[in-house]
């Protein structure tokens, strides 16, 4: 099953908001310099005792050979922003030379240290695909010894447990969700049985999918805005230009330039694509912090929120109380809710908030791994540096917090952190 077959074979089986990132990465910072990492959250599995070597050499090697093909830059030029291209010819002609650039790899304690060094534009598009090998040659690894009957028994119940899902969805027609679940997905053709079977049965509440391929494929809308990438990087790049105004300043204490990153990255992503993805990702420094300093012209102006860390039904008040501190009616707003979800959290979501703001949700690995015999595992590739610096995420779950713990101390300081909820990371 899947023995030796290659993961990844199409530089478009990614999630989509790798390429708006990309594309202000490619314009705007193209020379920047960073240094993405791996990181397990699950604790008690140790990767490397589970996946060999060579296995996982060969695929990331196999990978760097993908190139984007005629056909798959021509889709992608045939995005629109409400009528105006999303990608600028440059950028597609960037895509059109790009390979996925080198890797370093080495076994440090049960695990596999992961990680990607260089230009910005041209190592984060190895997140999703390093992501996508290493899930599933951990899946192959539990399950090669599976013989033919337990390989159509593991399948037979993850065709169960998605009808179970269905079934749940469908007693609430005006809950809308999307297929975030590409990068922990089991085995890529599982992947896309779970696409069809939305697409086939839930016609009416499936809004598409992030997996820009499996969009392409099954003529989906491909979903995605930016991630937690955007602010860490530039709090190192503002941190990097930044310039004392007096000689006796330390360089390392501007800590105002750093705060103030989070509501440039915002500026910054709505003057490239305006109201069309104008969805604020507000939990990078904590979603107290955003809601407490992000400008009227966020309440005002832009599309909606997504959630995707801590407590979802707290984040919900949260939204409705922004709107109102700034004379904003939260019922025309959007909240995406995409954070280790199962259905039954959705209904939950949407009978409490229904009414008080419009919602979708974003069913990731609990729709794409949830499967006979295949524990799911949280992995992550996150930035770690930029510009030289270290970069962190603290988020609304202290659990997910990304960095070294002397520079995630001195973020929590500067951000004036003082989030106490904590939940082991799932998904």
């Amino acid at each position: 099953m899947h023995k030796d077959e290659q993961i990844f074979t199409s530089q478009l089986d990614t999630d989509f908001y790798k390429f708006p990132m990309a594309q202000i990465q490619f314009k705007d910072f193209r020379e920047t310099k960073v240094k993405w990492r791996l990181k397990n959250r699950t604790k008690g599995i140790n990767l490397a005792n589970i996946i060999p070597e060579t296995e996982l050499r060969e695929q990331l090697d196999e990978a760097r050979k993908i190139h984007f093909t005629g056909t798959e830059l021509r889709y992608l030029r045939g995005i629109e922003v409400y009528s105006t291209p999303m990608f600028s010819e440059d950028f597609l002609e960037f895509l059109k030379n790009y390979r996925l650039p080198e890797y370093n790899l080495e076994r440090v304690d049960g695990e596999w240290n992961l990680e990607f060094e260089g230009k910005w534009c041209e190592t984060s598009l190895w997140e999703i695909p390093a992501l996508t090998i290493i899930s599933e040659l951990y899946s192959r690894n539990i399950t090669k010894h599976y013989s033919g009957f337990e390989v159509e028994r593991m399948y037979a119940e993850g065709v169960e447990r998605f009808a179970r899902k269905k079934e749940i969805l469908r007693l609430h027609p005006g809950i809308t969700f999307s297929d975030f679940g590409t990068r922990r997905r089991a085995f890529k053709d599982w992947h896309e049985k779970i696409v069809v079977f939305c697409k086939e049965e839930l016609l009416k509440q499936f809004l598409g999918t992030s997996n820009v391929h499996l969009a392409m494929k099954h003529d989906l809308i491909p979903i995605g805005t930016s991630a937690h990438e955007m602010f860490m990087a530039m709090a190192g790049i503002m941190y990097k230009s930044y310039k004392p105004i007096h000689e006796t300043e330390e360089y390392a204490d501007s800590e105002e330039v750093i705060r103030a990153s989070h509501n440039v990255t915002l500026e910054n992503w709505w003057r490239h694509y305006g109201w069309g993805l104008s969805i604020a990702l507000t939990d990078t420094y904590s979603s107290r912090f955003a809601f407490e300093t992000m400008p009227e012209s966020i309440a005002r102006d832009w599309k909606g929120f997504r959630q995707d860390s801590g407590n979802p039904f707290e984040y919900g008040q949260w939204v409705i109380d922004f709107c109102k501190k700034h004379g904003v009616d939260p019922k025309e707003k959007l909240v995406i809710f995409s954070d280790g979800l199962d259905v039954v959290k959705i209904c939950d979501l949407y009978r409490i908030f229904e009414g008080k703001f419009k919602m979708s949700f974003g069913l990731g690995t609990n729709l794409t791994n949830d499967i006979r015999g295949v524990r799911p595992i949280s992995l992550v590739i996150k930035l770690v540096e930029a510009c030289g610096r270290g970069t962190v995420k603290l988020s609304d779950n202290i659990a997910k917090a990304i960095g070294k713990p002397e520079d995630i101390e001195k973020f929590k300081k500067i951000f004036g952190y003082n989030q106490n909820f904590r939940e082991e990371c799932i998904y």
